[in-house]
């Protein structure tokens, strides 16, 4: 889109909820629109505010603007990193895209591999901002706007979520407040015309929105849950109740996910390699979902806006104790700790107390990296080649979390880890994982709970309304009492996830043998293969749970054949046949 007056041209990805308040205030300042969309009211907001218009923006966005006369191009992406954005520079100019797949069509652009951003998607599973698995391309990250001015290129930072100064909250104020913000969060994403509904996951977060979406709508919300055959997968039930309690339009799907159909898929959606198998079941949900709706509302951000991971009140419990327990115990409890994880299941009782014992002493930072990370650094040396690990040698992945741990502004270990998560893995993991499964399948998610406003005003507030106890999201917990069943509220999270575990002994057990320890892979000369031979053998066999890292492998592998053997140069999908050791 351009201005009548062919000065200000857009590309605009996302959408801005507060647009019909930003055009009047415009239009009071003598803007006139030609439109009714949200798109104009950015022209008209860098006419008057210049870069600074992002600050007036409340939504989820990705945008290029030029100005013809200035010859200035401005790129810009939401506070939060829903909407993506890559760009690289060479002698021909900067080019910029939604997903690095776009450069493919440039004949300049010759797809390798970034050794250091691959060790830290091994690490972490996932690429983080502003690296990319494809040297010579950027991500920009999160809340970060470039200038492109004479010939000279700047980036810089225009917001920052801050847990400081604290406001003086009452517990009824802090839940009214919540309530209030949260109804409106909700509201402004119910603008539409087009087919909108809801993800319904049967945990609190989904299905408070989902109660706010029936009360603040005044029609029937179309709601959306996938259920497993396999029970510990399967939230149906939880689902059912919100569903029937609203009288939504309720659509329930089984599925029996197939790795071997879905892994190109996410390989070629996902542009890098991306380990977080919940892409799975989102990919799935979003394929389903579109059938009826255009747009979905989803429960993403509550955990990290008011504590509701299980390692958050484990962080304080080791900390607690590290206070008290002499450190002559802490070898001790460590040993009884790797004792215990092994042979066990992952996600039992056994595997978490494990987890917790064996990282006792190590100080709260070193042990929230720890419950992070997949591939530990301390693992690096037996898990790269000496070749892969002369090309990365130096490269610490750990420490931009290290950074944000100690610069954060949180009072307390909660907030610190608060804020570790909404700077790390919630826009490199989790919404990452959420909008590309959405964008692949047309539909559009919507988040009210990354709502820029409600996550400042959940910040000023202390921890002991999100964690209070051994009650996790307290406050948010108060919310929901109000909508939902008391059944949603007094059971244990359970992660949205497949069967990965026993998919790597019984379906999966040949196809993961094949490609890991095949030619290509030991050719490729960036994982020890022996390293491989022994991962595979201890989760066969039932010595150590390793799914997930298998995982991480695999689709390390399954993205090197794709994009970088293959080259693929065409802007649509593929459907290789991952070489193993047969080919």
């Amino acid at each position: 889109m351009a201005t009548a007056d062919g000065r200000f041209t857009i590309t605009f990805n996302g959408e801005i909820y507060n647009f019909l308040e930003l055009r009047a205030r415009l239009e009071g300042l003598g803007h006139v629109f030609r439109t009714a969309s949200d798109t104009e009211a950015i022209l008209h907001a860098y006419r008057q505010y210049g870069p600074d218009c992002v600050t007036h923006l409340r939504g989820m966005f990705a945008f290029a603007l030029w100005d013809r006369d200035e010859r200035t191009l401005l790129i810009a992406r939401d506070r939060l990193g829903k909407k993506p954005l890559h760009y690289r520079v060479d002698d021909d100019g900067i080019a910029f895209a939604s997903e690095p797949k776009a450069f493919l069509a440039e004949e300049s652009f010759h797809p390798e591999a970034d050794p250091r951003a691959l060790l830290h998607y091994l690490t972490f599973q996932y690429v983080p901002a502003p690296q990319s698995a494809f040297r010579g391309v950027r991500k920009l990250p999160p809340a970060h706007l470039l200038l492109v001015r004479n010939g000279k290129i700047e980036e810089r930072a225009y917001w920052q979520l801050r847990y400081q100064p604290k406001r003086a909250w009452t517990d009824q104020e802090a839940i009214a407040a919540l309530r209030e913000k949260l109804e409106e969060a909700v509201r402004i994403r119910l603008i539409s015309d087009v087919p909108l509904g809801a993800f319904l996951s049967g945990g609190i977060d989904s299905g408070t929105i989902v109660a706010l979406m029936a009360k603040v709508s005044g029609g029937r919300v179309k709601t959306f849950s996938i259920g497993f055959e396999e029970e510990e997968f399967n939230e149906l039930p939880y689902a059912r109740q919100v569903a029937e309690r609203y009288g939504t339009e309720h659509h329930e799907f089984i599925v029996r996910p197939s790795a071997l159909e879905i892994l190109p898929k996410l390989v070629w959606h996902y542009n890098e390699p991306f380990a977080d198998s919940s892409a799975i079941p989102t990919f799935y949900l979003s394929e389903l979902t579109r059938r009826h709706v255009t747009v979905a509302l989803n429960g993403d951000a509550g955990d990290e806006n008011f504590a509701g991971y299980q390692r958050y009140l484990a962080n304080v419990l080791a900390t607690r104790y590290e206070r008290f327990a002499p450190g002559a115990m802490h070898p001790v409890f460590n040993a009884v700790g790797r004792g215990l994880r092994r042979g066990a299941q992952f996600g039992t009782f056994r595997n978490r107390l494990g987890r917790f014992t064996e990282a006792l002493g190590e100080g709260a930072e070193r042990r929230y990296l720890r419950w992070l990370v997949h591939f530990h650094p301390a693992t690096h040396a037996q898990l790269l080649t000496p070749e892969f690990g002369a090309l990365v040698a130096g490269e610490r992945p750990e420490a931009p979390i290290e950074q944000t741990y100690r610069q954060s502004t949180g009072s307390d270990v909660v907030e610190r880890m608060l804020d570790v998560d909404v700077n790390h893995y919630l826009p490199h993991d989790l919404l990452v994982k959420v909008d590309i499964a959405c964008m692949a399948n047309s539909l559009e998610g919507r988040s009210p709970f990354l709502d820029h406003e409600l996550m400042e005003m959940a910040a000023t507030m202390p921890s002991s309304l999100k964690l209070r106890g051994s009650e996790k999201k307290w406050l948010l917990r108060r919310v929901a009492a109000e909508y939902l069943p008391p059944s949603l509220l007094e059971r244990p999270k359970m992660g949205f996830g497949v069967p990965l575990e026993r998919w790597f002994r019984q379906d999966l057990r040949e196809f993961a043998s094949d490609l890991l320890l095949g030619t290509r892979f030991r050719q490729r000369g960036v994982i020890q293969p022996a390293f491989v031979e022994q991962l595979l053998d201890d989760h066969i066999s039932g010595r150590r749970a390793g799914h997930y890292l298998i995982w991480n492998l695999l689709m390390l592998e399954s993205w090197f054949q794709m994009f970088i053997d293959e080259r693929p140069r065409a802007m649509r999908q593929p459907a290789p046949a991952f070489a193993g050791a047969t080919q």
